[in-house]
């Protein structure tokens, strides 16, 4: 059916490597977004651990129970290393969603151009008699790239669920914090 299937097979091992290098950069920026979720947790609680030695070692100072009381009052603003949790954990995931978007946008395009060349390639080259055969080669490729849409829009669509959700969780902690001011 084909003249030429080097053409096919070099258009395959383009996609299969597009398909490679995507999702090695993918992997390598979850990683890394990991790393700096772990690392801002790690932060966190070194702070938090602090805060509360330095709050225990004030009361252990205070000379009567309200002056104790009055330290243990002033230490109680846990909502505002929330908020900063918070901003510092919206920018990680800001950064990844951006990061893959471009990757997924990327490997889009160029998907598209080999798939192009690949369905010209395939439909230039036909033998009398073997239509029918092109066209379930052409619904197969389209039917693979329309998958790997889905596969991308669904990824977005998660990325945009915890976005929305670190919004929420910010909003409800602010205003919380100033009540508590």
């Amino acid at each position: 059916m084909f003249t030429n299937p080097e053409q096919f097979a070099s258009a395959t091992k383009t996609l299969f490597e597009l398909q490679m290098m995507t999702f090695n950069a993918l992997t390598s920026k979850a990683v890394q977004g990991v790393e700096q979720v772990v690392s801002l947790n790690m932060t966190t609680a070194k702070n938090s651990v602090q805060g509360s030695m330095a709050m225990g070692k004030e009361m252990s100072q205070a000379k009567d129970p309200k002056a104790a009381m009055d330290v243990a009052a002033a230490h109680a603003k846990p909502m505002a290393g929330a908020v900063q949790y918070g901003e510092q954990l919206k920018v990680i995931i800001d950064d990844i969603h951006s990061e893959f978007t471009q990757a997924a946008d990327a490997h889009i395009a160029e998907a598209k151009s080999t798939l192009t060349a690949l369905i010209y390639d395939v439909t230039q080259n036909v033998k009398p008699g073997s239509e029918n055969a092109v066209e379930i080669i052409k619904t197969a490729i389209d039917n693979a790239f329309q998958g790997y849409e889905q596969v991308t829009k669904a990824t977005r669509q998660a990325v945009q669920v915890v976005e929305d959700q670190i919004a929420k969780a910010t909003a409800q902690v602010a205003p919380a914090e100033k009540n508590a001011a």
